[in-house]
């Protein structure tokens, strides 16, 4: 049992580290997008400040942005985006202030690091 764990852990950190080789450049924004909503969500409920959970998400080898808004809140993580990249917008709920949610929209861009 114990084996069969740590080939699995292997396994799953060496596709983690090739996926930006298997992935079409185009498809790699909503690749970083799933891997952000992980990173920075509670129960499905994003929770600002967002920089660490978009250095966390960044996918290897691409340089990735990630912008939440909520009303007129807007929060950044990343580095600034790149005019080369592709993005994709996703609906999302965000935690404004204890106990208060709110509907709002994430933006996630990505770009092959040179």
């Amino acid at each position: 049992m114990f084996a069969l764990g740590v080939g699995l852990s292997l396994y799953v950190g060496a596709l983690d580290s090739t996926l930006p080789s298997l992935t079409i450049e185009s498809e790699m924004a909503p690749v970083a997008a799933d891997r952000f909503v992980d990173e920075a969500s509670s129960l499905g409920v994003l929770q600002p400040p967002i920089e660490g959970s978009a250095d966390a998400a960044s996918p290897n080898g691409y340089g990735m942005n990630a912008t939440l808004r909520s009303g007129s809140d807007v929060w950044h993580g990343g580095p600034r985006r790149s005019s080369t990249g592709g993005c994709v917008r996703r609906t999302v709920r965000v935690r404004t202030a204890p106990g208060i949610v709110r509907p709002g929209t994430l933006e996630v861009c990505t770009w092959p690091e040179v």
